[in-house]
């Protein structure tokens, strides 16, 4: 069992950890910094991140990286339209000695890489809301825990319409990150195609375990809050409610719905282990805002005036800042 002597030691040790995970990493990802941390952020937090880019952006090969670097049990789902629950979950089936006995899907798995979630009907992607939400799965009535940490890395195409399933809202909130992937900058991509077109491949190094792991969500959830800093965080959400009294004008006119108390808990976990791997052991107002723009942006539905003006959702929470 993995102790420390302290938990300012444990604190370090997490700092230090993830340091070498993002050195490890970047052998592999160039660039892409906030998506690196926002991913390891979510882990830490034992929280499910949502990969939105276009295609070519490396954001399977960043979970193959991850899980490699974690030594953490791996499993990649592609999702298409004719994928079904049992595809995920498993089934029962007849055994030879004609007793029914179940048969583990890929969900059974450290992590979980959902590529291209949204091309799979309602039915299938609802498969994923109890493993996501409870860290369990039900087939034929019995409950099957699955096996800690686990985490649901989705990745979503936002280009290519045709032909998919937009996530409904319910299981776009279990999702404690949204994390946006932009185009490298010219430098970052010469690297890439220097990395990647020639015979030489990068070896990474396993940093810590799934135990390891386990005990730094502990150790995150025990970091201390001050009330300030917890009631910045409920305020930031309860103003992206336009129904909400503390809604302002603006609000009320760019929003048609806000985020739910799950944003105001995964500010308070983000601001958390950002301040742990910031060197810090208490989150202040500025971890609370560096963590915000992932964990809002799938939260707010924004309203016709907003689209109108060509305001983003990033935009709109900056203003409420």
């Amino acid at each position: 069992m993995i102790t420390y002597p302290s938990e300012v030691e444990a604190a370090d040790a997490l700092r230090q950890a993830y340091q070498r995970i993002r050195a490890e990493i970047g052998k592999v990802i160039v660039g892409q910094d906030e998506v690196v941390k926002s991913v390891l952020i979510s882990v830490f937090s034992n929280g499910h991140c949502l990969l939105v880019g276009v295609p070519g952006l490396a954001k399977t090969l960043l979970v193959q990286t991850v899980a490699q670097v974690l030594d953490l049990h791996f499993n990649r789902v592609q999702f298409t339209p004719d994928l079904m629950p049992s595809d995920i979950i498993g089934a029962e089936i007849l055994g030879e000695d004609r007793n029914f006995k179940f048969i583990r899907g890929p969900i059974f798995a450290n992590i979980i890489l959902a590529d291209e979630i949204n091309r799979t009907p309602p039915k299938t992607q609802a498969a994923l809301l109890e493993a996501m939400q409870e860290k369990a799965v039900t087939a034929a009535g019995v409950t099957h825990k699955l096996e800690q940490p686990f985490f649901v890395l989705a990745t979503q195409n936002p280009i290519e319409q045709e032909g998919t399933y937009p996530l409904p809202e319910a299981q776009l909130d279990r999702f404690m990150f949204n994390v946006a992937l932009n185009y490298p900058s010219f430098a970052e991509e010469l690297q890439v195609v220097k990395n990647t077109t020639s015979t030489i491949k990068p070896q990474v190094n396993k940093i810590i375990g799934a135990e390891q792991i386990v005990y730094f969500q502990h150790l995150v959830r025990n970091i201390p809050v001050t009330d300030h800093v917890l009631e910045y965080a409920v305020r930031l959400v309860a103003k992206t409610r336009p129904q909400g009294e503390m809604a302002t004008p603006q609000v009320k006119r760019l929003l048609n719905w806000g985020a739910g108390p799950r944003a105001s808990q995964f500010l308070i976990l983000g601001a958390k282990c950002h301040a742990v791997i910031s060197g810090k052991y208490s989150p202040d107002i500025e971890d609370v805002q560096a963590v915000a723009k992932p964990i809002l942006r799938h939260r707010i539905v924004r309203s016709y005036h907003a689209e109108a003006e060509g305001l983003s959702t990033d935009q709109i929470i900056e203003q409420l800042f």
